[in-house]
């Protein structure tokens, strides 16, 4: 599970840029200690991440920091999301979660590319 929870935090920060350790402790149901011991373990692999204390302060990443995802072309990327966002309309479970991080991973705010109408309006 503190694979997942390091990997999503990274994504937290790339869609939000700043977080509080008791935020992130919320989102993933454990204490602000653990966040700030994944913090440790994140920095210590590398990740340009570090926290700020004070009333503006929380964790953040390094603002040049960029996963590299340049496996992908810009088509590419948008194909992925484009079938993701598909699924979710034919109520595939558990997809938002998926199409959440890659949308924060591609930099891609709006989900909302396609909406599919399923209603018999050819029908009387």
């Amino acid at each position: 599970m503190q694979i997942n929870r390091l990997f999503g935090i990274i994504y937290i920060l790339l869609d939000r840029k700043v977080v509080t350790a008791k935020e992130l402790a919320k989102h993933f149901e454990v204490s602000s200690r653990t966040i700030y011991r994944d913090v440790d373990t994140l920095s210590s692999a590398g990740i340009p991440i570090y926290a700020t204390q004070g009333k503006n302060g929380g964790i953040t990443l390094l603002e040049n920091f960029v996963l590299n995802k340049s496996v992908l072309s810009e088509n590419e990327q948008n194909e992925i999301l484009v079938a993701l966002q598909s699924l979710t309309a034919t109520g595939y479970p558990s997809i938002d979660i998926t199409l959440s991080k890659l949308s924060s991973l591609f930099k891609k705010g709006d989900n909302n590319w396609i909406e599919v109408d399923f209603t018999n309006w050819g029908r009387l």
